[in-house]
């Protein structure tokens, strides 16, 4: 078997887009049996220096998260302008938008999955971290999020 590009095997994190994050939060709620937690908006271009296809874009997203023992469920409502969740939810509706695993020395991550095809689709900081989308729908039938902390 070959080395594991990410160095880890554990997933954190499953991101569904949506179209109505209220909605989708009141219906996970419920399914899971927990509270319903608060949305949030991502930071503006100022803070999360977003690139979507290598370009600043000023996209921001609602976002929500539960917590789900060692997963994550992210539920992100994009807004208008152009990002990876913007054109997943055109293309193709609501549902499964990535994987996210948290990284060490992302560069180097991404670098490597560069050199095998798969390149950053978007990128942009946080606060206490940064991440990057890779496409990985070809070869993994999934995007990919990578996630570094701090």
């Amino acid at each position: 078997m070959s080395k594991n590009i990410l160095d880890m095997r554990n997933t954190v994190q499953i991101g569904i887009v949506v179209r109505d994050i209220e909605e989708s939060l009141q219906n996970y709620a419920e399914f899971f049996g927990v509270e319903k937690p608060q949305w949030f908006w991502t930071d503006d271009y100022s803070k999360a220096h977003t690139k979507f296809n290598g370009r600043p874009t000023k996209a921001r997203a609602k976002l929500a998260f539960f917590e789900l023992g060692p997963l994550q469920l992210e539920l992100i409502e994009p807004d208008e302008n152009p990002s990876t969740w913007r054109e997943f939810l055109d293309k193709n509706g609501e549902g499964i938008h990535h994987i996210a695993f948290v990284v060490k020395d992302m560069d180097r991550k991404v670098e490597e999955l560069y050199r095998k095809g798969m390149k950053v689709i978007q990128k942009g900081d946080f606060e206490g971290g940064r991440y990057a989308y890779i496409d990985t729908l070809r070869a993994l039938k999934v995007m990919i999020e990578l996630l570094e902390n701090y």
